[in-house]
């Protein structure tokens, strides 16, 4: 099965075009809020503690938006929430000088971001083939570089034909477009999550799946790091691109990996123990990094740490959709979105602060010592990580007998 029988298939082009473009606002705030915000005078503090707001915002509704898909359908949630969040992007473009204008709106703009990731993971299931499913996912976690990239390019192009404000409008309107496109598909409207057991914890009551989530945690550390850590080697290395071009690399790296791996047909490796033999070989490229090497090996280097990504994504995703309780498909992948955020946004201030105290080797620790953890978790948890149906399966004949 190649990836051009998988793009024809019925909705799946129109599904993952529609929710790349409704996603582009979210890697375009990072840009365009502080260009924007600077533009206005603002403060680097202040600047800081507006990106903040919009990332802790986002990271609260996620889950929540996730919860309310599962119990009311996708359309009717995704359709305001883009509008909502176009009104919070408008607010800070018109106000960019005002603080409280600025806060309000890049709150609501978080809160408010549409489900786009966790209502397409939902849905993955039902408009491919079984054995399409994880060449599918292979294929999101892969074109998801496309965002990280894409997003600073339409902030730059906004900014080079208009202002920073120009591009947080452009933002806007990118959100409402993709949603519109995924939110009038057929399966789409037509999808509906199994009825759920009444329990405040919802797909948190699954014992794999946080022992999945606090794992990942770990690889958004390490992302968080990286963040960092390039910044502070590109300055010293005096790198034609700068940041951007090794972060470039690694999304290349992460969208070579994942296309790879979604090209295998079939894996003899049980999900659990692939998850683990993946962050394996994130967290050795990680450890590589701390060598901190000449500026051709680090692009190579870059480039390798990317590998590895997307295929845990991939296999992550699988396991999501195995572990979600009935009816918390979409808020367990929300919740997935959520803590690998939080876990970015803990990398980067830990790193941030041992690369001024201990330098940059110390820093790129510690984003090894975050996937180590991860790692270590899914090693503990790899009982809790087999599906019921599948211990049921796999324990039948031994009944048998």
């Amino acid at each position: 099965m190649s990836y051009a029988d998988l793009l024809r298939g019925p909705h799946v082009t129109r599904l993952l075009l529609g929710t790349l473009v409704g996603r582009l606002p979210s890697a375009m705030a990072s840009v365009a809020v502080p260009l924007a915000l600077r533009q206005a005078g603002a403060s680097y503090g202040f600047v800081g503690v507006a990106v903040g707001v919009f990332a802790i915002a986002s990271a609260i509704g996620g889950p929540l938006l996730g919860r309310l898909v599962d119990r009311a359908g996708q359309p009717l949630v995704l359709l305001p929430t883009s509008l909502v969040a176009a009104v919070g992007f408008a607010v800070v473009a018109t106000a960019p000088g005002s603080r409280t204008a600025v806060l309000a709106g890049a709150a609501l703009a978080g809160a408010a971001t549409p489900p786009l990731e966790p209502c397409l993971r939902a849905l993955w299931p039902d408009i491919v083939a079984p054995g399409k499913l994880e060449a599918a996912y292979a294929l999101d976690s892969a074109s998801q570089e496309l965002v990280f990239v894409g997003g600073p390019l339409v902030v730059a192009g906004g900014v080079a034909v208009a202002s920073p404000s120009a591009a947080l409008w452009a933002g806007a309107l990118l959100g409402i477009a993709g949603v519109l496109v995924v939110a009038g598909a057929p399966p789409v409207r037509a999808w509906k999550a199994p009825a759920r057991a009444a329990d405040w914890l919802g797909p948190l009551r699954s014992r794999g799946l946080v022992v999945l989530l606090t794992g990942l945690t770990g690889a958004g550390i390490a992302i968080g790091t990286l963040n960092v850590l390039v910044v502070s080697y590109a300055e010293e290395h005096r790198l034609p691109g700068g940041a951007p071009a090794l972060l470039a690399l690694n999304a290349l790296g992460a969208l070579t990996g994942g296309l790879a791996y979604g090209a295998v047909r079939h894996w003899r490796v049980a999900p659990p123990r692939r998850t683990l033999l993946l962050m394996l070989g994130l967290t050795a490229g990680y450890g590589l990094l701390c060598l901190l090497p000449a500026p051709p090996l680090m692009a190579c280097l870059m480039i390798f740490t990317g590998l590895f990504l997307a295929p845990v994504l991939t296999v992550v995703f699988v396991l999501v959709g195995e572990l979600a309780p009935a009816g918390t498909v979409t808020e367990a992948f929300a919740w997935l979105v959520t803590l690998m955020t939080a876990g970015v946004a803990l990398g980067s201030a830990v790193a941030g602060t041992v690369l001024e105290t201990a330098g940059p080797t110390w820093a790129a620790s510690s984003g090894v010592a975050g996937l180590a953890v991860g790692a270590l978790v899914i090693l503990a948890g790899q009982a809790h990580l087999v599906p019921a149906a599948r211990e049921e399966t796999e324990e039948a004949p031994a009944r048998a007998v």
